[in-house]
């Protein structure tokens, strides 16, 4: 039997981008399905949160991701543009959001399809990994979507005309991720168990080896 665990997930989140690989390695040695389930970020879903955080969080998080990333051999750079645009004067998260709400959109659009973990693995690269200049221009996230087996021009289509209930779909994520016990990305959820943050990948596989976790075919 296959299990699953579903994965609540932000674009936003280094760590989140941190925690993909590993997830998509465990799926190709186990049978295993990875459900995404995206949200927003907190940074746009609280209004408060760039004035209310430690001013020594945003340092620690630098240092703390770049280490990771290099312990795992995984590429990785603070994405430009961020995908949340900051507003310097207000200290918050910008009225205008032109990355956030669509990349979020085009995850939930790619698990509908099945193909959500390759998704988030090809945005991730393409956003966070250091190798591509400008993510958002040209024909970069067009590439990842082909990438992930997809067609670019239906899931546009999909967002456009669909995007009030798309967007209720992540709002019911959030709620989802909360009614398991957590609010932070990335937080895996196995039988109503959370698991947050990529440190706990392992825990996760050994609570899913408890339960029959088996090698793929």
């Amino acid at each position: 039997m296959t299990l699953s665990v579903d994965l609540f997930f932000s674009f936003r989140s280094p760590y989140s981008y941190l925690a993909t690989s590993r997830l998509r390695a465990l799926t190709e040695r186990y049978e295993l399905e990875i459900v995404v389930r995206p949200v927003l970020p907190l940074a746009v879903r609280d209004p408060t949160f760039f004035s209310r955080v430690n001013p020594l969080w945003p340092r620690y998080v630098f240092l703390d991701t770049i280490r990771i990333a290099e312990r795992h051999g995984i590429d990785y750079r603070w994405p430009n543009p961020d995908p949340v645009v900051y507003d310097p004067e207000l200290r918050r998260a910008a009225d205008h959001q032109p990355y956030i709400h669509r990349l979020t959109r085009l995850g939930v659009c790619a698990q509908e399809r099945g193909r959500g973990l390759p998704l988030i693995c090809e945005f991730g690269h393409t956003i966070w990994s250091g190798k591509v200049q400008r993510w958002h221009e040209g024909d970069h996230l067009v590439r990842a979507v082909e990438r992930a087996g997809l067609d670019p021009a239906e899931l546009d289509r999909a967002i456009e005309e669909e995007s009030d209930r798309l967007d209720s779909v992540i709002e019911e994520n959030q709620r989802a991720l909360e009614a398991a016990g957590h609010w932070g990305v990335p937080t895996l959820v196995f039988r109503g168990e959370p698991f947050f943050g990529q440190d706990r990948i392992d825990l996760l596989a050994w609570r899913l080896a408890q339960h029959g976790l088996k090698p793929g075919p």
